[in-house]
């Protein structure tokens, strides 16, 4: 169970603001769009050929954010345990979106999972369960971003460089990549098979 109503937390959000970042409890499109391009710069060249699955899509807008950078895969999914989200993606993209619990549903196989924010509000074992499927999900691997440090919160989770490091250790994971240089109490993490 995540430590506050995963559903209440974002709903309200989009009542109040709308099909936007704000909507999604971030703090602004450029924050949201900062997040974006970590993540598509662990991805690498050749996107064309591969095939993304998106943990916690929300409103599909990492799909959207590729698109308007006129960059084009072979294959989208998005995957959000809200059903309202899932519909909203849905409609925005027109691509396939799986509604499911990451944190205990076989997963479709995917070449890279990748995450935005969706781990935020989870608790550590919770996101480590999370971070576990869509790895294995994985043919290449697993790109996420997450809040960092070592802070308690009532409302977020966050995660430590020795948390990261024992996770990838457990799993098996050959190449470790960190940015942590972009914006305060932030990591964007590459897990490669």
């Amino acid at each position: 169970m995540p430590r506050i109503d995963n559903e209440k937390f974002y709903i309200s959000a989009l009542k109040k603001h709308g099909i936007s970042s704000c909507g999604l409890n971030w703090s602004s499109d450029a924050h949201q769009y900062i997040r974006f391009e970590k993540i598509l710069g662990l991805l690498g060249d050749n996107l064309e050929d591969i095939s993304i699955a998106d943990a916690g899509c929300g409103f599909g807008d990492f799909y959207i954010y590729l698109q308007d950078s006129d960059i084009r895969i072979k294959k989208y999914i998005g995957i959000d345990s809200l059903k309202k989200m899932c519909a909203i993606t849905e409609k925005r993209t027109g691509c396939e979106v799986i509604h499911a619990d990451i944190t205990k549903m076989q997963l479709p196989a995917a070449d890279y999972y990748i995450c935005s924010g969706a781990l935020n509000i989870l608790t550590s074992f919770e996101s480590e369960l999370f971070i576990q499927n869509c790895f294995e999900s994985s043919n290449k691997g697993f790109i996420f971003n997450a809040l960092y440090g070592d802070k308690e919160s009532e409302v977020y989770n966050y995660i430590n460089l020795s948390t990261i490091q024992a996770l990838a250790k457990r799993l098996h994971v050959k190449h470790i990549s960190l940015i942590d240089d972009y914006l305060d109490n932030d990591i964007t993490v590459g897990f490669f098979k």
